[in-house]
Formats: structure tokens, sequence, C-alpha cells
């Protein structure tokens, strides 16, 4: 039967299936680096990563701290010879994600000030090989996470805050450096993700995505592997493309996300994606706070890809390395009832619902204490259920469509499970 083959258009694009791998991984890793990890600041609850735009346009408290620290006449281009990244050891960057459970890493390969994090023809004198770290470092990168046995993916920006052409000649910018940067990146990296980004200063039709689409879904060398999100025009969030995006948990464009369909949630462990000096201990999420969130993101049918901000000498930030390896420690006991799962019903207080083949797990966000009660009126009995972690089966119950597991009682340091504790259950076996 031959492949199918996608028009240039959003209902023959959307027609396209999410690739299963993207869906069944649940866990990513997202990674903002670049010039702006030089000055590493911005307010309070700020994006450190468009320090240029807020420094030019003199918004908050950037502009103060700027000429404060650097001086009215350092440009943010004087940043890039600063940025070094003398420390980066792409290798041990994979050893953190891949002990974090993370099933894909996504890089930022180009942010909205234009730098390219590899050696792109359309930005000469503007990327780390010509200037900087002085490396490939999308190549450097992928290579290492793809050595631990996860996918590597690329964030790339659409738009470029200050050449000028994307403001004048959008369509011709798109056409003559937005697409051969597209294009080259898929044939040089071979992705299996492509998160785009910058989409909303003009439609679709003017960046020409869904031509870009077309090549992509039809005769790149990642046709079949790809998973892209939502972001390619001011009318296409949570409308068109791959899975949808949602960013601290605020859904693109007002919309409500769609019954069923795939999203993401893309949130930081601080309140910055590029690391930012100025965040504090309060600022970064707790341990419980991250494995919860994984948990009730997966639950909706969600994947959560989680950002970490290194800094410009290329190192992970400790607290950052601390939450993935805490979550991937959940993820070694629990992972049965991330991996692969689909929702398994909506919340009822601390609990969290998901299904894998016959198994339903409860996924409570507290300890459950001396007994774990919910209403499940699809389950009937006999069921077997178990604690994650621990191999004695529990008693069961059902009755009226409640379900009541008793937990026995265990010492603090027999307790497993890191701040959410999953009861597996499953129809008994003769």
């Amino acid at each position: 039967m031959p492949e199918p083959r996608y028009e240039a258009n959003w209902p023959s694009l959307d027609a396209r299936p999410c690739p299963a791998w993207y869906d069944q991984a649940k866990l990513g890793i997202f990674i903002h680096w670049g010039v702006y990890s030089v000055p590493a600041w911005g307010p309070k609850g700020a994006y450190a990563e468009w320090y240029w735009d807020q420094w030019h346009h003199n918004r908050g408290e950037t502009r103060a701290f700027h000429e404060r620290t650097y001086g009215a006449d350092f440009s943010y281009q004087d940043f890039a010879p600063q940025w070094r990244a003398e420390l980066f050891e792409p290798e041990r960057w994979a050893d953190i994600f891949a002990a974090s459970g993370a099933r894909y890493v996504t890089l930022t390969s180009k942010h909205h000030d234009g730098f390219c994090l590899w050696p792109s023809a359309q930005s000469w004198n503007w990327n780390s090989v010509d200037i900087g770290p002085k490396r490939d470092l999308v190549g450097d990168l992928l290579t290492a996470v793809r050595a631990k046995g996860l996918r590597g993916g690329l964030y790339y920006s659409l738009y470029e805050w200050f050449r000028p052409i994307c403001t004048t000649d959008p369509e011709q910018y798109a056409l003559t450096h937005m697409i051969p940067q597209l294009r080259d990146l898929i044939e040089r990296y071979e992705p299996s993700l492509l998160f785009t980004d910058g989409e909303w200063s003009h439609p679709s039709e003017t960046w020409h995505s869904t031509e870009f689409l077309a090549w992509l879904f039809n005769d790149s060398p990642v046709r079949d592997e790809i998973a892209i999100c939502d972001r390619w025009g001011s009318e296409t969030r949570s409308v068109h493309g791959g899975y949808y995006t949602t960013e601290y948990g605020e859904v693109g464009g007002g919309k409500e996300l769609a019954a069923g369909h795939k999203w993401e949630e893309n949130r930081s462990v601080g309140a910055s994606f590029g690391f930012n000096r100025n965040e504090e201990l309060a600022d970064y999420l707790s341990e419980p706070a991250l494995i919860h969130l994984l948990a009730d993101t997966v639950a909706k049918g969600g994947n959560l890809m989680v950002n970490v901000g290194p800094t410009a000498d290329g190192r992970i930030p400790v607290i950052c390395e601390e939450r993935l390896r805490q979550l991937g420690a959940w993820l070694a006991i629990n992972g049965e009832a991330i991996y692969g799962s689909q929702p398994g019903g909506p919340a009822q207080g601390d609990l969290r619902f998901t299904r894998s083949g016959d198994a339903l797990y409860a996924i409570s966000l507290r300890w459950p204490g001396p007994e774990l009660c919910f209403d499940a009126p699809d389950l009937a009995g006999p069921l077997q259920a178990t604690l994650l972690g621990h191999d004695t089966p529990l008693a069961c119950t059902v009755s009226n469509g409640q379900v009541r597991v008793t937990i026995p009682p265990l010492s603090p340091d027999a307790v497993v499970g890191r701040c959410a504790w999953v009861v597996r259950l499953a129809p008994a076996t003769a």
C-alpha cells in the first residue's frame, strides 16, 4: 500500500497522525541556551531569554540592570564572544537527562535573537561555530543524547526580533532565510521532534508553513518519525499542526484544548526558560510539585517537556540536576503508570488515573493512609492490587462502583514512591 501524500493545506496536514513514539514517551527535556545565557538576567517571573528585546524596548528593569552592570555602550552582540561554553560536556548532560527518565531532549537551535547553535549559512558570524563557543552545539548534544537511547528534538523560532527583512518583507524572509534554515536543520540532524515558536506575528500563509510541512511529511528524511507542535502561524495554536502546546498552563490563543487531541505542557524547573540569576529557591519547583505536575499532565493525556536553562559556561544548574534526578528516581519505581499509558478517568481529589493494557493505575499525590478509596463504575472484581515498589498483594474490594484498597502500615524506611504513590489494579488471575 503506497504511503499517503500530504498536500500543502491544513485539512490534509492535520490528518497526519502524531507519531506513536511521542505519545508513549510522556516526558521530554527542553533546553534554552544561547547568547542570553551570558547576562542570564530578567525581572522576577520574566523570561531571561527575552533579554535583548526587554533591553532594546526599555521594558521592566532590564535596561537599568544592563547599564548598571555593562554600561550604556555595551550591545547585546557584545555578549556573543563571552559565551564560550568552556565547561560544556554533552555526555554529562545526556547522563543527567537519561537519569531523569525523559525519553526525548529538545534543544533551542535558534531563539528570537536569531543566533544559531549550529553552522547556519544564513546566519554568518551569528552562530556558535563562527563566534562564541566555536563548536556545533546542536550536533554535539544530539549525538550525546542519542548515544543514551534518547530521541533528539530541536526548537526553532520562525521569526527574529531585529533582522530587518523579517519586518519589512516577512514573506521574502520566510522563503530566503527561515525555510532554508529549517530544511538545513532537518537534513543535517534528522530530529525526531520540531518545536517551532515565534509564529504569532504573521499568519501561516506568510510563513509558508504548509508548503514546508508538506515537504517535511512527504519527502524529508524524518517524514515518518517527526513530531511537530502547533506553532506555525498567528491562527494555528490549538487549531492546526501536530500536538497542541501549553506554557506554564496557558493554552494558546485562549482556546480550550480539544478533547482527545495530543498536547504538551512546557515549563521550566524555574520561572524562566533561560537561566536567570535573579531567581531564588522559591522560584523553582519542589520535588513534589514536579512529580505531581508530571502525574497530572499524563493523566489528562498530555506530555510534559520540562525545561532547564544551562549557564553560559555550559553547566546544568545543580538545583535543576537534583530535580531531574529526583523525577527519575520516582519513575524508576512508578514508570509503568506513566510510559505508554492513557488517561484512566477524571481526577478525584488527590488521585490521578492512568491505564495501560488491562491495568488501572491510581496515583495518589499524598500518602493515602490505611485505605485508598475511589469511584470506578467501570471496574468489576475480583481485582489484584499492588502498591508499586512493594511485592505484597493488597486487600481490595469492589462494591457498587467503589474501590477500597487496604494499605498496610509501613515504616518510613519502607515507604517508596517519593511524593506520589501508585496502586496498580488488574483483573485477578486464578
